[in-house]
């Protein structure tokens, strides 16, 4: 049976697995196999969502075992660090816990066609200091780690004994694409809702400042001028 591997769940690669396995794994022609690091899919353009904590990720997640064994297809846990053309084998790294504990052993899979959907990552363009004093926003991960110090950034203004200062709360966002843009205007609305929460030392309109830097001269610079104003 001809085997197809996919690398990479996201978007492209989950909506391939999930046609072929229904078009060639249902009917036996064909074993899909789709390998990803994480468990779970959560849609990208909605990080900025999870970023600003305006939406649970949990009622957004998608099971990729669930989709497998709805689709037909085989869902493979684990990151690929290893090709052999020669040989066309993939190999998946051990899948490590928490703990530092070997979950899943290291495993290998035959292929005879390959497809590589591991997606984009941002690009910093090599400015002194991006990679290590900013947050990229390509993973579910990265948006809750954005969400947490956000959290504790504002957790931390309102109950120090002294006033918020002023920077203390200023967020810079890299990029006036539609992620910026999006996170800017989620990040507005979630502070000024945070009264309602019992935040009531910190007053958005003057201790948060949102900035957003883009080298172009407008938003959204990939749209036509006519939509981007």
């Amino acid at each position: 049976m001809h085997k197809i591997v996919i690398v990479g769940g996201g978007a492209g690669g989950l909506e391939l697995a999930t046609k072929l396995g229904d078009s060639l794994g249902k009917k036996k022609k064909a074993e899909i196999t789709l390998i990803d690091c994480t468990k779970t899919h959560v849609w990208k353009p909605l990080l900025h969502e999870i970023a600003a904590g305006s939406m649970n990720p949990d009622k957004h997640e998608l099971e990729y075992m669930a989709q497998a064994h709805w689709h037909h297809f085989r869902f493979r846990l684990g990151r690929m660090d290893r090709l052999n053309r020669h040989k066309k084998e993939v190999s998946i790294a051990p899948y490590i816990d928490e703990d530092g504990k070997e979950i899943i052993p290291r495993r290998s899979f035959q292929y005879d066609t390959l497809i590589i959907s591991v997606g984009s990552t941002t690009n910093d363009f090599g400015i002194k200091g991006a990679a290590e004093h900013s947050i990229a926003l390509d993973t579910q991960e990265q948006a809750e780690v954005f969400h947490q110090k956000l959290h504790h950034a504002i957790l931390k203004a309102q109950t120090q004994k002294k006033a918020v200062q002023p920077g203390q709360l200023d967020v810079v966002i890299v990029g006036a694409g539609a992620t910026g843009v999006e996170l800017a205007a989620e990040l507005h609305k979630a502070t000024r809702e945070m009264a309602a929460y019992g935040i009531d030392r910190i007053n958005p309109d003057r201790d948060i400042k949102i900035s957003i830097i883009e080298a172009s001269t407008r938003l959204l610079p990939a749209l036509t001028k006519k939509l981007s104003h």
